[in-house]
């Protein structure tokens, strides 16, 4: 049986039992001038992925393109639900997944952050079964730097545009907060990058996802043990 959810009947479902649903959280944002705007979600979805080819109890379900994006609203093509409708969708998400043994929310947007941690206390306190996980790349930069460049070569190479790909503010994040917080992306980065872009490749994207996938699993492995 497929590992896909979306490519199943409700009998499939029913039949395969009580598994774990892992839901790719992405977003609709500007990622600097060279890479596409559904970045998160492409990640997100590629991290699922190699759950359920990890773990054959996991089921992915489709991916949930928007996220609160609201930092990112000076750029065009930007689309963004906000954290209380975010918190809200996921929630109810959440409850309508009973069927399932637990819900996996693999996040792909830093934004998406105070949705998920108010989402898992929400499920604990109904005695639902949710771990909310993020990525972290040690030393990794912020946004449409070279760790999601590199990630985005490995997965796609087609939707990279390197000949635009330039470095942003590339001063630490904890140093740039208070700018952000006031006015956006936009009030640090005129061309939305948090980083820099320069060295990526498609063979640090792809050590980046064994790394990301492994400790995705561990995480799993850990909240729902096999």
């Amino acid at each position: 049986m497929t590992g896909s959810l979306a490519d199943q009947t409700w009998p499939e479902v029913a039949a395969a039992g009580a598994r774990l649903l892992a839901v790719p959280l992405g977003s609709v944002e500007q990622h600097g001038p060279h890479l596409p705007l559904d970045t998160d979600g492409r990640i997100a979805t590629a991290l699922v992925a190699g759950l359920a080819a990890a773990r054959a109890d996991v089921v992915a379900a489709p991916l949930l393109p928007y996220g609160a994006s609201g930092e990112h609203a000076g750029f065009p093509g930007t689309l963004s639900l906000g954290t209380e409708a975010l918190t809200t969708v996921l929630v109810e998400l959440v409850r309508s997944a009973d069927h399932f043994a637990g819900v996996v929310l693999v996040n792909g947007h830093g934004g998406n952050l105070a949705a998920l941690r108010a989402v898992a206390a929400a499920a604990t306190g109904e005695g639902r079964r949710v771990l909310a996980w993020s990525p972290s790349v040690p030393e990794g930069d912020a946004h449409a730097g070279r760790t999601e460049t590199s990630l985005l070569l490995h997965l796609d190479r087609g939707c990279v545009h390197l000949d635009r790909a330039e470095a942003g503010a590339t001063a630490p994040l904890g140093e740039l907060l208070g700018e952000l917080r006031r006015g956006g992306v936009a009030a640090v980065s005129t061309n939305g990058v948090l980083g820099d872009p320069t060295g990526a490749s498609a063979a640090e994207g792809a050590a980046l996802l064994r790394d990301l996938v492994a400790d995705l699993v561990d995480a799993t492995d850990r909240a729902f043990p096999r």
